[in-house]
């Protein structure tokens, strides 16, 4: 009873609390912000023209040494993306001539200490933290790594199938395709600002590929390093004078990216995503540059229209209309290469076009609605507060005087973007939202559900519908050419075997026990499945080990039932559903008429001679037909897997065969992966649905 009454207390403060907390925001008394004083950065420059940055900080034992490398996956050849981001990774990830890989892992958790290295877009960077005591004793090891990276064709491999990983999930994130999609409207298909990996590009590049760009870029003339921590500025200079004077000048990179020349002009654009239920929508068009004069009106504006709660987007589309689980928007400005104008909502399908046209209104409101002098106050008092969060310790202080060096902008930056930012004035706002925005002109992009959305889009125009299939890589085996008179012979054979009272139409039951090989071990899933196969319809019981889980697939759809939940499923899942029924023996059987057969021979297997027929479609299809019974004894495909990046080759072995209601099935289906055994299916009963 005691428990009860204490908690009842506390939550009925916690109440108090937040209905004390429901006050309007010029209701709040705000404590003054303290005063941070700006640490002293001492620069110098080596001979090698490795230019340095150094600030005491003596709060913690610790120092951080960050280096920026002018360089960039801008540089990579289009047959070859992904190999700067490639040579980042595995500069670290393969360890240096003086600690390879594992032995620099262990010698770093030793040491409580971090060492990175990666690639961008339009830069490179690696980092040193460390306890300050081991700092003269890491020094040089991660000079080393800089300089002496092994790039071991081990670690280039793993890389390569943690990049293919990716590609092969790219799809899954809706927000994830629209950005990558977005960017494609902005900047063109093939510009640098937008091209991605393919499993092609990631397979193009060499050992030698990423040992060239690693010489290139990280030599003293690409270098400027910024070091923080506790240490005697001027004892500093000398150990890093000592240290990376050896360093090569080498070449200086130019970071001269392609001209963007964009035409102002709209366009509807959508990508179909079979598994949601909410569209993601982005509009918008080219942005500006990081030295526009206007930077900071335009920075304004764009708080206005959609910096967070108190925006125009948020409180219409979200809060007063409803129409948003999540809306933003951002004016761009990019350092080296222009930015995007983008505003977006996340929106219920049926809600997609009545979002677009709230946006739209809001945009066009900045252009003919005079801000008020209290709004104008308020936003600017947001927008100064959050660039405090940029200059509130000393590191951030020196990552952005690095990044304005590394940008060619003046030193003083921060000071004149705080000070033109208070000079805005409402007037301002309406004549940059209208020398700069075009709501006439903007790319819409969709994804989402067409079932659901319908053709709520082509009021806006013709609408544009983006593939987003993942290219596979091409498979290196060549078919051989075969008897397709024979391979009739023997497929009817086949079929004749498995169906000896000859085709039907009800469905098909079985129940089986499902074996699949994990990480963590075997794993049994009891299953429950029904097919027609005339109606391609199919409704699957699993027992999976998190709850029971019901798949159906119906109409070229599918859904997925788990605890009172249902999702359709995810457009990959679907189609390697479907590929498992069309390479169903019954189903070949019962479709053979339309099938395209070849007989390629006869070959042993495990010493026993069988007839080897394909069968070709999208996904060829090879079996063994066994000549006393002409049931198939394997069957063989090659498939994408998605968790190695490549094609594989899957076996599947039939054993116990048993006939019931006129079908004959096999009861144990053991299958294989480039040899290695992924899955053991043992059915228990089987029969038709009258």
């Amino acid at each position: 009873m005691k428990k009860f009454i204490l908690t009842t207390i506390v939550l009925l403060l916690a109440g108090l609390q937040v209905a004390d907390a429901q006050k309007k925001w010029d209701e709040i008394d705000y404590p003054e912000i303290n005063n941070f004083e700006n640490p002293d950065i001492e620069i110098f420059e080596l001979d090698n023209g490795i230019r340095f940055y150094l600030v005491e900080d003596r709060e913690l034992p610790l120092i951080n040494l960050n280096v920026r490398v002018r360089t960039g996956s801008f540089l990579d050849p289009s047959d070859k993306v992904g190999r700067a981001s490639l040579t980042g990774t595995v500069m670290r990830s393969g360890g240096s001539e003086m600690y390879p890989d594992d032995e620099l892992n262990e010698l770093l958790e030793n040491r409580a200490a971090r060492m990175e290295t990666g690639i961008g877009l339009t830069s490179g960077s690696a980092s040193m933290n460390v306890l300050e005591e081991d700092f003269e004793e890491l020094l040089p090891i991660f000079i080393d790594l800089l300089q002496n990276p092994l790039f071991p064709e081990e670690k280039i491999e793993l890389a390569k199938t943690q990049s293919k990983s990716n590609i092969s999930r790219r799809n899954d994130d809706q927000g994830s395709v629209a950005g990558r999609e977005f960017r494609k409207l902005i900047y063109g298909d093939d510009a640098v600002f937008a091209r991605h990996t393919e499993y092609e590009t990631i397979d193009n590049i060499t050992r030698d590929d990423m040992v060239e760009l690693h010489e290139q870029s990280f030599v003293g003339s690409n270098m400027m390093i910024g070091v923080i921590g506790d240490f005697d500025i001027e004892e500093m200079k000398t150990k890093l004078e000592n240290s990376f004077s050896d360093i090569p000048a080498g070449q200086e990179i130019e970071l001269e990216l392609p001209e963007v020349n964009y035409d102002f002009e709209s366009s509807v654009n959508f990508i179909d995503k079979q598994d949601v239920n909410q569209s993601y929508v982005l509009l918008g068009h080219i942005g500006g540059m990081r030295d526009n004069p206007d930077y900071a009106k335009l920075q304004v504006m764009n708080q206005v229209l959609s910096g967070g709660f108190s925006s125009r987007l948020f409180k219409v589309v979200r809060s007063d209309l409803g129409l948003a689980y999540s809306v933003f928007g951002s004016y761009g400005s990019g350092t080296f290469y222009p930015g995007t104008f983008t505003a977006g909502v996340m929106t219920a399908s049926e809600t997609t076009a009545e979002a677009i046209d709230a946006i739209i209104g809001q945009i066009e409101r900045l252009q003919n609605e005079p801000i008020t002098e209290e709004e104008l106050q308020q936003t600017k008092d947001q927008f100064l507060n959050s660039l405090v969060f940029r200059y509130d310790s000393r590191a951030k202080i020196l990552n952005e005087r690095l990044g304005y060096d590394y940008a060619g902008l003046p030193e003083d930056t921060f000071d004149r973007l705080v000070e033109e930012i208070r000079e805005v004035q409402a007037e301002d706002i309406m004549e940059v939202a209208d020398e700069y925005l075009r709501p006439d002109d903007v790319q819409i992009l969709v994804v989402g559900n067409s079932n659901e959305i319908g053709d709520q889009l082509s009021k806006y125009g013709d609408v544009n519908e983006i593939d987003i299939t993942i290219p596979e890589p091409a498979d290196d085996r060549e078919d051989v050419a075969g008897d397709a008179e024979m391979g009739r012979e023997w497929l009817d054979k086949m079929a004749a075997a498995l169906l000896p009272n000859g085709a039907f139409e009800s469905d098909l039951s079985f129940e089986a026990d499902n074996i699949v090989q994990s990480p963590a071990g075997e794993i049994t899933m009891k299953v429950a499945q029904t097919i027609n196969f005339q109606e391609e319809r199919i409704t699957s019981v699993i027992n999976a080990p998190m709850g029971e889980v019901t798949v159906e697939v119906a109409d070229g759809q599918g859904v997925m039932r788990m605890g009172g939940n249902e999702m359709n499923m995810p457009p990959q899942q679907l189609a390697e559903t479907k590929s498992e029924l069309y390479r169903n023996y019954v189903y070949l059987a019962l479709n053979r008429d339309q099938l395209d057969v070849e007989f390629l021979g006869m070959k042993e297997l495990n010493g026993s001679e069988y007839a080897h027929i394909r069968i070709n479609d999208e996904m060829p299809l090879e079996l063994y037909i066994d000549p006393e019974t002409a049931l198939p004894a394997q069957a063989e495909y090659r498939m994408m897997d998605p968790q190695q990046g490549q094609r594989v080759t899957v076996t599947l072995e039939y054993r116990d065969w048993k006939e019931e209601s006129g079908v004959m099935m096999a009861y144990e289906t053991t299958g294989y992966s480039d040899g290695n055994q992924i899955s053991r299916t043992v059915i228990t009963s089987h029969s038709l649905d009258n």
